[in-house]
């Protein structure tokens, strides 16, 4: 499922879209909640296999059948493949505003102060006067830490 208002994907059942906080399931009243890129992308294939087809199976019967003259089937053949190529241009511009509509829910929501996203790594400020010293190990610390009890133990073996 994705979300209608910036097209992300949305799990089944949520009622607000993760990214841009849009209510989901119809209630925008804009585009479908059944309007995928997928389902774009098949229409406008299925428009355009569906309809040469059937451009091609009209220009048959019209030569063949009705015996229409050159200048006619060429006319016929212009009108329905211009109707074709701008019934693919409005589903690659409705493909178009879903990218951008992500696009732009997924920059605006970067920029906005309400991210949970960890920001860049700000180097660690050591001041200037203080003298470098090496860190402490941790070994030398956990042997320190035992010795007394080393101590204690031999001792007590005496």
């Amino acid at each position: 499922m994705y979300c209608s208002s910036c097209g992300a994907a949305v799990a089944q059942g949520t009622s607000f879209c993760n990214v841009c906080g849009a209510k989901l399931g119809g209630a925008q009243g804009g585009e479908s909640s059944g309007l995928t890129p997928d389902s774009l992308v098949w229409a406008a294939v299925a428009v355009f296999v569906v309809g040469l087809g059937g451009l091609i199976g009209l220009l048959a019967v019209m030569k063949e059948t009705v015996g229409f003259p050159n200048e006619v089937i060429l006319a016929v053949a212009a009108v329905f493949l211009l109707l074709m190529f701008a019934m693919e241009a409005v589903f690659v511009g409705l493909l178009l505003k879903r990218a951008r509509a992500a696009k732009g829910a997924t920059g605006a929501s970067s920029n906005s102060a309400e991210t949970k996203e960890l920001g860049a790594a700000r180097p660690a400020a050591l001041p200037e006067h203080a003298p470098l010293e090496p860190a402490p190990s941790v070994t030398e610390h956990t042997t320190r830490a035992f010795e007394p009890s080393y101590a204690e133990r031999g001792a007590a073996k005496r």
